[in-house]
């Protein structure tokens, strides 16, 4: 919305400014940032008296765990509709909206948010641990990357270079055409980010910290992608709508912390699946629209390592029969290993920061 005022540059200089994606994406962080600030109690309030609290497990699933959080219960949930709609709204008032990309990450945005939603509610309401069920997530989640499919694969400006797999420490593409593997690719990727800062949501800020130090460094690469001198001098992909998606990316940024005023230990709120699910799934079509899936990898090195000890868990008891972990995702393993739960947070966050700073760095080891 604001990004037209600079047509009103010939009446006052000043204007000139709004045309401009680094202040536009500041502008965004700022408004996402004290929109949670201002709207954050009376949704908090609001979660309360429709008495939508946390379920906890039970002693029966996990008695070390039900002791150590059992003072939780009763925290509101769904406090994501607070992160994504301040990212939302924030978006809308600054990012140029003729952008086709900006209404794609809005969409995803939308789409899982309420899928989301739709979990936490079944959660709340029932007061179990278990949700929406997987197959129906899956279904959802691959209808979504199938937009972004299309989104890509039927424009002839972006179709070939869609079907192109780029990784870190490479100049140029690692695999040249995907071939009809370019819809699964997409796929898997927000379904594992999706699903990734899922697993990551379990204690208070953590997700939410981890969040905001990726969407930072997605900023970066979003401009720089959007960038057609950058680019070149990088040598990463070029796609000249992806400098609006900084201001997206910001805008969660903003958001994030603004969640994380009230989420922070001990919470007043989480985010729950609402918020989850979509923070996850719009990193991996950013990371899409950068051409960068493969350095989410590393960006997002706190949410594989949440993933990859679930799997791993997983894997190890039923093939061997004994767990690798006290519990997964891991950051319950420190946990139960007598890590207090602040420690836990902080040193993820410190992770997260050096993850974020290397996965930029490579943009030069090439």
């Amino acid at each position: 919305m604001f990004y037209f005022l600079h047509q009103l540059s010939d009446l006052f200089r000043g204007f000139n400014v709004f045309k401009y994606e680094t202040f536009r994406a500041m502008a965004a962080a700022l408004t996402a940032f004290v929109l949670c600030l201002l709207f954050g109690n009376r949704i908090i309030r609001k979660l309360i008296s429709l008495k939508l609290g946390q379920p906890i497990r039970t002693k029966e699933e996990v008695h070390k765990l039900a002791e150590l959080h059992g003072g939780k219960k009763g925290t509101p949930t769904m406090g994501g509709v607070l992160l994504l709609g301040a990212t939302i709204v924030s978006t809308l008032l600054w990012a140029n909206l003729k952008n086709s990309a900006v209404w794609l990450v809005l969409f995803a945005t939308l789409v899982l948010g309420l899928l989301g939603f739709a979990d936490d509610y079944i959660k709340v309401t029932k007061k179990k641990s278990d949700g929406i069920s997987g197959r129906m997530k899956l279904v959802v989640q691959f209808a979504l990357a199938a937009v972004v499919a299309a989104f890509f694969l039927l424009n002839p400006a972006t179709e070939i270079q869609a079907r192109t797999l780029y990784a870190p420490f490479f100049k140029g593409a690692v695999i040249a055409n995907m071939g009809a593997f370019t819809v699964l690719f997409f796929a898997l990727v927000i379904l594992g980010t999706s699903n990734a800062v899922n697993l990551t949501d379990g204690l208070d800020g953590l997700a939410a910290g981890c969040t905001v130090i990726a969407a930072f460094a997605f900023a970066v690469l979003a401009y720089a992608s959007g960038n057609v001198k950058i680019a070149t001098y990088l040598q990463i992909p070029f796609y000249p709508f992806n400098g609006e998606l900084t201001v997206f990316c910001m805008a969660l940024v903003g958001a994030g912390l603004g969640f994380l005023w009230f989420n922070c230990h001990p919470a007043k709120v989480f985010m729950g699946d609402t918020g989850s699910l979509a923070i996850g799934g719009v990193l991996g079509i950013v990371a899409i629209c950068c051409r960068q899936e493969m350095l989410l990898l590393i960006i997002g090195g706190v949410f594989v390592m949440e993933a990859m000890s679930v799997i791993l868990q997983v894997a190890s008891f039923k093939m061997r029969g004994k767990r690798i972990f006290a519990m997964s995702p891991i950051h319950h393993h420190f946990e139960l290993k007598g890590w207090k739960e602040n420690t836990v947070i902080v040193r993820f966050w410190i992770l997260a920061i050096m993850f974020a700073f290397f996965g930029l760095a490579t943009l030069k080891l090439r």
